[in-house]
C-alpha cells in the first residue's frame, strides 16, 4: 500500500465523507481565471457552494494533457497576469479564511523548474498547498519532485487512466499520496462523458491495488453525471464544465460580465447536490 506524508487535510477530509456515507465533489478552477479578482472570488467560494476539494490550476502556456476550454482558461489566465507565485499567494490568502478545505495544485512542471522546484515546495508548503498533481513527471522520475514534495509533507496525487494496466500499476502507485486521480476516458480533459459502469469496474480492480480513496474525473458536466459517479467513487471532479461557464460569462471583447463569479459557484452547488444525492448504504 502507498505511504503518506504528514500533511492530514486531504485524509481527514475524506475520512468526514466516509463518515457522511457519501463521495465528494473536487471543483477545479485555473488560477487566474478569467482575472485575479474574480478567480479570488470563485476559489473563496467553492466550498460554501460544496465543493468538498479544491483543484487549481497552475496556468501554463503548452497545456499538452489539456482540452480547449482548459487551454482558452489557462490562457486567459496568462494574459491576465498570472504567475506561479500568484497562485500560491492565491492559497495563501484563502488559507486565511479556510483552513479546512484541501487544496491541490495542477499542472505541468516547466512553471515548478522555473520557479525553482526547493523555493516553490517551502513557498507552497508555507502557504498552505495540501497536494500537487504534476502531470507530464512519470513515475520514474519521482526523485525530480515527488519524494521532496512528500519530504515538505505535500501529497503527490497521480493519475491512473483506462490503459494502466497492472503490471503498471504499481509503479504509478509506490509514492502517491492523498487520492489516485482516476482518468475516466482517454484523451484530453473534456473531450467526453464517462460510462458509470466502465468507471466502477476500473474503481474497484484500482483498489484492489491502493487503499487509497480514487476520485474520478474528465468530462463530467452535469448533476445527474456527478451523482453516477459519486455512487462507483469516492469523489467526483469537475473542470471543463466550470471553466466553460467562466468562458460564457465573457463578452466579445474578453471581458467578464457581471455575475460571472455566481454563474460559476451555481454550477458547483447544482452539481455537489447531485453528488450528495448519490449517498450510500451501510458498508
Amino acid at each position: 500500500m502507498t505511504g503518506r506524508p504528514g500533511n492530514d487535510r486531504i485524509e481527514r477530509r475524506f475520512a468526514e465523507l466516509a463518515e457522511e456515507r457519501r463521495a465528494g465533489l473536487i471543483a477545479f478552477i485555473t488560477a487566474g481565471d478569467p482575472d485575479r479578482a474574480i478567480s479570488t472570488e470563485i476559489l473563496n467560494g467553492l466550498p460554501g457552494a460544496g465543493a468538498d476539494l479544491i483543484e487549481l490550476g497552475m496556468p501554463f502556456s503548452d497545456p499538452m494533457a489539456d482540452g480547449p476550454v482548459i487551454q482558452a482558461g489557462g490562457l486567459r489566465a496568462l494574459r491576465a497576469g498570472m504567475t506561479l507565485a500568484g497562485v500560491l499567494e492565491m492559497v495563501r490568502d484563502f488559507r486565511r479564511r479556510d483552513e479546512r478545505t484541501p487544496v491541490v495544485l495542477m499542472g505541468y512542471y516547466n512553471p515548478i523548474y522555473s520557479y525553482g522546484p526547493e523555493r516553490f515546495l517551502d513557498d507552497a508548503a508555507s502557504a498552505g498547498v495540501d497536494g500537487l498533481i504534476v502531470v507530464d513527471l512519470p513515475p520514474e522520475e519521482d526523485d525530480e519532485l515527488c519524494l521532496p514534495a512528500r519530504a515538505h509533507g505535500i501529497h503527490f496525487i497521480r493519475l491512473a487512466t483506462p490503459t494502466t494496466d497492472d503490471r503498471r500499476l504499481p509503479a504509478v502507485l509506490e509514492n502517491t499520496g492523498g487520492f489516485i486521480y482516476y482518468v475516466s476516458i482517454t484523451g484530453i480533459t473534456g473531450a467526453a462523458a464517462p460510462v458509470a459502469d466502465r468507471v466502477g469496474d476500473a474503481v474497484a480492480r484500482l483498489k484492489r491495488h491502493t487503499d487509497l480513496p480514487v476520485a474520478v474525473g474528465f468530462g463530467i458536466r452535469e448533476p445527474a453525471q456527478a451523482a453516477a459517479i459519486a455512487r462507483v467513487a469516492d469523489a467526483a471532479v469537475v473542470g471543463s464544465a466550470l471553466v466553460q461557464t467562466i468562458a460564457d460569462g465573457l463578452d466579445a471583447d474578453g471581458r467578464p460580465k457581471p455575475g460571472v463569479a455566481d454563474a460559476v459557484l451555481g454550477r458547483v452547488a447544482a452539481l455537489a447536490d447531485g453528488v450528495r444525492g448519490a449517498r450510500r448504504g451501510p458498508s
